[in-house]
């Protein structure tokens, strides 16, 4: 992924270091932000942690709307994303940091609709079943199912993706399709890296299960983002003026490359270690080598999102 300036100039100096192909580094959100109409910003990872959300965000977030932007959170979250207003709150991210919400959750409930005829198990915490509110959907067990919705681990502290190993291969067995909500593989909380449904997905495909998977980095959850935009705006955005902010290269910057939009990565997120970050500075050989590695280069890295 690389923007038109990057094309025309792929050598910049870090700190000294001159780097083939890298990333543009920058101290402040403000920096680049002219250059973009509208905002997909990851949730996760990059507002908060789960216990709290990051210094200087929110400024950056309501900065940026102030100067007529628009910004669309976008999150993998298996939940639609009337749901998520609430973690939101008692996070006490002020709500003018945001024009609109779209999750993966809200992708995947078009796909249950689908299977309402089928007997679904649910495989994920209770906190997830806001997912199905208003769908006729007929719950059963595991040895039972037609279908499985997976949305996470039931216990995502204590379980791993092999604790599910016999329960994957008894749906094989029975050739049971899989609706993955939620395509992340891990998430920081609060410094320590837990498994999501993407996980068990990626499992449950690699041993020849059929699963369908909702949300970034795939292309229908963008369309409802650009939707919900051009409704707030009142005009359609080109992807050339969309910025994409995230910390996932499998999910954040896979899908800004898919729909041909910027890239701001987040160093500090869930690639904190190999990318390089430290604190709040990032160590530019380290993050080249491992943006090379991926096959990637966004438009710009910050450790953290400020203004």
């Amino acid at each position: 992924m690389k923007s038109a300036a990057l094309a025309r100039d792929s050598r910049h100096t870090l700190k000294g270091l001159v780097l083939a192909s890298s990333p543009r580094l920058i101290h402040g959100f403000r920096e680049i932000a002219a250059a973009y109409d509208l905002v997909f910003c990851d949730i996760w990872g990059v507002i908060h942690n789960g216990h709290a959300v990051f210094p200087g965000v929110a400024d950056a977030l309501i900065a940026y709307r102030r100067t007529g932007g628009i910004v669309v959170l976008v999150s993998n979250a298996p939940r639609p994303a009337e749901a998520v207003v609430p973690q939101l709150e008692r996070l006490r991210l002020p709500r003018e940091c945001w024009d609109a919400i779209v999750t993966s959750g809200d992708v995947t409930r078009s796909r249950i609709a689908a299977i309402v005829s089928k007997k679904v198990f649910h495989l994920g915490p209770e906190r997830d079943m806001p997912l199905y509110a208003g769908l006729n959907i007929r719950f059963t067990d595991a040895d039972k199912a037609e279908a499985v919705v997976c949305t996470g681990l039931f216990d995502d502290f204590t379980e791993t993706p092999e604790t599910y190993g016999p329960m994957l291969q008894a749906f094989l067995e029975r050739k049971v399709p899989m609706i993955c909500a939620n395509p992340d593989l891990v998430v920081d909380r609060n410094g320590i890296l837990t498994y999501c449904a993407g996980a068990i997905a990626e499992a449950y495909r690699e041993i020849g299960g059929e699963v369908a998977i909702c949300g970034k980095p795939f292309k229908p959850i963008y369309d409802a983002a650009f939707d919900i935009a051009a409704s707030k705006s009142g005009k359609a955005t080109e992807a050339a003026r969309t910025l994409a902010i995230g910390d996932s290269v499998r999910t954040d910057l896979a899908g800004a490359a898919s729909i041909g939009c910027g890239a701001l990565f987040i160093s500090g997120g869930i690639h904190a270690l190999e990318a390089g970050h430290d604190d709040a500075s990032v160590d530019p050989e380290a993050l080249a080598n491992f943006l090379r590695d991926k096959g990637v280069i966004p438009d710009a890295v910050m450790p953290r999102l400020i203004w």
